[in-house]
């Protein structure tokens, strides 16, 4: 069991420092394994396979995360959670080496189940802090993210040929010391014990899920990291196919994910502000905005002010959903309806991710972005006539 000795905000404080060492890993897997996969992979059709194993990572690992946490409580789980990013990566450069496919994906594959642990963060943040500042919490701790937009692609470039004839092995050295760094960092923890983060009574949970605002949270949120994986994980391939140079990837990746996570400085209060199903609304709109840029030409700007309009799509319409499903259930019921979220939500986006090197493989760039379109119409209109009715439905605590 773990003490309750340190304040809120040193908490918070590690767990976005260990959600911008996480994501550091991600991103800088994400802009550099898929030109990998082309290496490696013998089909290009198969060359995004181990991004979007690291996605399918991430839905496998959510639900004997939230099992084993119960379990060990967070904190342990947290550092189970590092460890096995550390031998992720160090599995990813010895398949460098040893020139496996295979071993490649695996390598991702775990990346991933390590991304499934670290997503709890968010929720270990409400958990140490007052309902008042839960939305804060949740968004100080995203905005850990804000490094990983500078240092997951300057890993890439700086390990790129760290090691003679070894392309990219340095890289995924350097991501490895990353994991140890956030298993450091996440030692210092001090959170609620789960016993007492649960105490009270719980509902069945056939009767939490009808909740319409927790369908909506999680549709929401479902729709949106859909859409973001989908087109961040094509636009290295797209950004060559269209004759842009391998230099040119990076400045697009850094700008998306810097879209991804600075808003989330002010997200939490926008929340507080205006509800999470408006600021779920603006999500989409700039999702539906990224598509409009991406398929009127392919130009390196067309790409960059894209990617950035995808970015800050998912962070609203992700903070949004999370916010609203915090909302939605008791202290007891905070662990299943958490399993659920995180299964479902990343569930999907592993349904994405490895639809996103087919689809791109076999129509296009245009016609991929021009695929998400109508998901995003309905989660639109869904979140706007939820703020529009004024009735979240939310659970008495």
């Amino acid at each position: 069991m773990t003490s309750t000795a340190a304040s809120p905000k040193n908490n918070v404080l590690r767990l976005a420092a260990s959600q911008a060492l996480m994501l550091s890993a991600i991103v800088m897997s994400m802009a550099v394994a898929g030109i990998l996969g082309v290496q490696l992979a013998p089909d290009v059709g198969l060359a995004t396979l181990p991004i979007a194993a690291m996605v399918v990572g991430v839905a496998v690992a959510s639900l004997p995360a939230a099992l084993l946490m119960r379990r060990i409580g967070r904190r342990a789980g947290f550092l189970f959670g590092a460890t096995v990013g550390i031998g992720a990566s160090l599995l990813a450069a010895y398949a460098l080496q040893a020139q496996s496919f295979a071993l490649f994906v695996l390598g991702h594959f775990l990346l991933g189940a390590y991304q499934g642990f670290a997503n709890y963060y968010r929720f270990a943040a409400v958990e140490a802090s007052d309902p008042a500042h839960a939305s804060r919490a949740i968004s100080l701790v995203v905005a850990g993210g804000i490094v990983a937009a500078f240092l997951g692609p300057q890993i890439g470039q700086w390990g790129r040929d760290w090691l003679p004839d070894q392309l990219f092995v340095g890289a995924y050295l350097i991501q490895a010391t990353l994991s140890v760094a956030a298993l450091f960092i996440l030692a210092g923890l001090r959170l609620p014990a789960m016993a007492i983060a649960q105490k009270g009574a719980a509902r069945p949970l056939g009767e939490i899920v009808r909740q319409p605002a927790l369908i909506m949270s999680i549709f929401g949120a479902s729709v949106g990291y859909s859409a973001m994986i989908m087109a961040m994980t094509a636009t290295p391939l797209a950004m060559l196919g269209c004759g842009l140079p391998g230099t040119s990837v990076t400045p697009v990746i850094q700008w998306h994910v810097v879209g991804m996570f600075a808003p989330s400085f002010f997200t939490g209060d926008l929340v507080k502000r205006f509800g999470a199903p408006r600021i779920m609304q603006i999500g989409f709109v700039l999702l539906l905005s990224h598509v409009v840029i991406a398929v009127s030409g392919l130009e390196f700007l067309h790409f960059l002010s894209a990617l950035i309009l995808l970015g800050l799509g998912w962070n609203f319409a992700f903070i949004g959903g999370t916010a609203l499903l915090t909302q939605t259930y008791r202290p007891a019921e905070q662990l299943k309806v958490q399993m659920v979220n995180e299964f479902i939500v990343f569930g999907l986006v592993a349904v994405a991710s490895l639809s996103a090197g087919w689809l791109y493989a076999r129509f296009g760039w245009v016609l991929l972005n021009l695929s998400m379109v109508p998901l995003l119409l309905v989660a639109l209109v869904a979140a706007m006539r939820m703020a529009g009715a004024n009735r979240p439905a939310l659970c008495a605590t």
